[in-house]
C-alpha cells in the first residue's frame, strides 16, 4: 500500500493564534452568520442551487419511511408522554430514543397549523400536498446544521481550499440526496450534530465534543457503534494528563455533563417506569443476520458464497451436507431469520465478538496515539468495523463510514484513493433505495456530476505515481473494479427485460449489486485498517 506521508493538516488546537487561519473578508449579505466566519459569494450559491434542487424533488418517491416521520408527528402531538413508546395504532411505532421524538414533537407545533390532518392520529397514510411540502421543508431547514459545521470546519482548516471541496461533498453528497431528499429521513440533521461534535474535538473543546456526541445518541442510537472512540479518546486526551494520570475535576465534569444529558433523555421514562418499554423499541432482537437487500458487507460475502455452495452441492457430488431450511431462507433478501444451506450459521453473539475484536485494534492504536487525527481514524473505523460485521445492518448504515471517512480524503493520496474506493461502492450500494423509473436516471446523473466536480480535484491535488511495480499493478486492479461499475449499472437494468421479470431469477441484480459493492467496501476496510495502524500520530 502506499506509504503513509504525514497530514496536509492539522487540527487548530495543536496551532497558536497567529498560525490559524482566518477566512477571507467578505461583503455578503450573509454576515449575519458571523458565527461560521465571513461566508462567501461561492458558498451561499451552493446554498441556494442545492437548496432549490431539493425543492424540486417534493413531488419525488417516498418511502414508507415518510409515513414513519409523518405518524411520529401525530403520536408526539395528540397522545401525553407516557403513551408515545406504547402506541400500536399504527404499524410504524416510535423506535427511535426521546430526544427524536421530541424533536418530533417540536416539528408537530407548526404542523397541526398547517395542516391539523397531518398530525391525526388516525389518519393513517396521510399523503395531502401540505404534508408532502411540510415533512420536505423540515428535512431541508433541519440540515442547515449540517450546512454550518462544515462551513466551521473549513474555517479552521490550515487548507481552506482543499476542506472546502470536502464540506462541499458532504453537504451535496448522493447520499443524503438519495436517503432524505428522495427516500426520507433526517441524516443530514443528526450528522450535522456528529460533525459539530468531531467538529469541537478538532479545536481542542472536549467536553463540548463529548456533551454532543451525547446528545446525537438520544436522538439516533445508531451512532452507538461509534461510542467506542469517543469513550478511550476523551478519557485518554482530556481525562487523563500525558503522564496516565486521571484529572479528577474533568473526570466528573465529563461524566455528570453526559449524565445530565441522558437524564433529560430518558429521565421522564424512568420516572413513569417505562425504560423496559422505552428499550424494547429501540433495541429489537428478532431480526435476521441480514436485511432484505444485503447491506454490501462481509456477510454479504459470505451469504453468497454460501449460495454458490449450494449449487455445486445440487449439480456435483461433493459430500457436503445441505440444511433444507436454508434453501430459501437468503435466495430472496427476506427480514427473518437468515439460514444458510451450507455454512454454519451465524449467530448475533457471533458478529459481537468479530466486531468487538476489530474494535479493540483500533481502540488500543487510539490510547497510545489520543491525537484529533488519530481520533478520526479511530471513530471511522468503529464505525466500518460495525458495518462489515454487525447483525442485520442496513445498507443506510454506510453513512457512518462515508462521512467522517471524508475527514481524512486530503491526508495524503493512499486516505484518498480508499476514499474513492468506499465513496464509489457505498453510494452505488443505496442505489436500491431508489428502484422508480423516474429518479432511476436522476441517482446516476447526480452521482457522476458529484464525483466529477468532487474526486477530480482531489485526484490532482494528491496523486502520487506508485513506487513500484506491484503498487502499479494494484491501483490497475483497483481501477479496473471502479470501472466495473459501470457495467453493473447496465447489467442491472437490463437484466430485467431480457428475462422478462422471471421470478426466479430476480434478486439477482440486487445480489449482483451487494456481492460487487461488498468487494470494493471489504477491500477499503483492509485498506484504511491498515493504513491507520501503520501510520505514526
Amino acid at each position: 500500500m502506499d506509504a503513509v506521508k504525514q497530514s496536509h493538516s492539522s487540527p487548530t488546537d495543536e496551532l497558536d493564534d497567529s498560525q490559524k487561519p482566518h477566512a477571507p473578508k467578505s461583503t455578503s449579505a450573509w454576515t449575519w452568520l458571523n458565527f461560521l466566519g465571513d461566508v462567501s459569494q461561492s458558498e451561499v450559491d451552493v446554498l441556494l442551487l442545492s437548496t432549490a434542487f431539493k425543492f424540486l424533488l417534493f413531488p419525488a418517491y417516498r418511502s414508507t419511511d415518510f409515513e414513519v416521520h409523518r405518524n411520529w408527528l401525530a403520536i408526539t402531538h395528540s397522545l401525553p408522554i407516557s403513551q408515545w413508546y406504547y402506541d400500536t395504532t399504527s404499524e410504524w411505532t416510535l423506535d427511535y430514543p426521546p430526544f427524536f421524538a421530541y424533536f418530533e414533537s417540536l416539528m408537530s407545533i407548526p404542523a397541526s397549523f398547517i395542516d391539523p390532518k397531518i398530525v391525526d392520529l388516525q389518519n393513517l397514510q396521510y399523503d395531502a400536498w401540505t404534508v408532502i411540502a411540510y415533512q420536505r421543508l423540515t428535512v431541508i431547514i433541519s440540515e442547515l446544521v449540517l450546512g454550518a459545521a462544515l462551513l466551521r470546519f473549513i474555517r479552521v482548516s490550515v487548507d481552506p481550499s482543499r476542506q472546502r471541496i470536502l464540506s462541499a461533498s458532504l453537504f451535496l453528497h448522493p447520499g443524503f440526496l438519495m436517503i432524505d431528499h428522495i427516500h426520507f429521513q433526517y441524516n443530514g440533521f443528526m450528522f450535522g450534530i456528529l460533525l459539530w461534535s468531531i467538529l469541537m474535538a478538532c479545536e481542542g473543546r472536549k467536553l463540548a465534543s463529548g456533551i454532543l456526541f451525547a446528545v446525537l445518541l438520544n436522538f439516533k442510537h445508531i451512532y452507538m457503534y461509534l461510542a467506542p472512540a469517543y469513550f478511550i479518546y476523551l478519557l485518554r486526551s482530556y481525562c487523563m494528563s500525558p503522564a496516565g494520570a486521571i484529572i479528577p475535576t474533568r473526570f466528573i465534569s465529563l461524566a455528570n455533563s453526559v449524565l445530565l444529558v441522558f437524564l433529560a433523555s430518558l429521565g421522564p421514562f424512568v420516572l413513569m417506569g417505562q425504560l423496559p418499554q422505552l428499550l424494547s423499541r429501540l433495541f429489537p432482537f428478532t431480526r435476521g443476520l441480514n436485511h432484505a437487500y444485503w447491506a454490501p458487507n462481509a456477510w454479504a460475502l459470505v451469504t453468497a458464497a454460501d449460495r454458490v455452495l449450494l449449487q455445486l452441492v445440487k449439480h456435483l457430488d461433493v459430500g457436503l451436507v445441505v440444511n433444507e431450511s436454508g434453501i430459501a431462507s437468503t435466495s430472496r433478501g427476506l427480514v427473518g431469520d437468515t439460514v444458510f444451506a451450507v455454512i454454519p450459521n451465524i449467530k448475533p453473539i457471533h458478529t459481537f465478538i468479530i466486531t468487538i475484536i476489530f474494535q479493540m485494534v483500533y481502540l488500543i492504536k487510539l490510547w497510545s496515539a489520543p491525537t484529533y487525527k488519530s481520533f478520526v481514524a479511530a471513530l471511522t473505523l468503529c464505525g466500518y468495523a460495525s458495518y462489515m460485521f454487525g447483525w442485520h445492518v442496513h445498507e443506510k448504515a454506510i453513512l457512518l463510514v462515508l462521512v467522517p471517512l471524508t475527514l481524512l480524503a486530503s491526508e495524503n493520496y493512499a486516505y484518498y484513493k480508499t476514499f474513492v474506493i468506499a465513496s464509489v461502492a457505498g453510494i452505488f450500494s443505496l442505489f436500491p433505495l431508489i428502484f422508480t423509473p423516474a429518479e432511476t436516471l436522476l441517482k446516476i446523473v447526480y452521482s457522476v456530476i458529484w464525483g466529477g466536480m468532487i474526486l477530480y480535484p482531489l485526484h490532482k491535488q494528491l496523486y502520487e505515481f506508485p513506487s513500484s511495480l506491484p503498487w502499479v499493478l494494484l491501483e490497475s486492479f483497483e481501477n479496473a473494479y471502479l470501472y466495473g461499475f459501470a457495467f453493473l449499472q447496465a447489467f442491472v437494468t437490463l437484466f430485467p427485460i431480457m428475462t422478462g421479470g422471471n421470478p426466479d431469477t430476480e434478486f439477482l441484480p440486487l445480489m449482483a449489486t451487494s456481492v460487487y459493492c461488498a468487494v470494493g467496501l471489504v477491500w477499503s476496510f483492509i485498506r484504511l485498517s491498515t493504513l491507520y495502524i501503520i501510520q505514526q500520530y
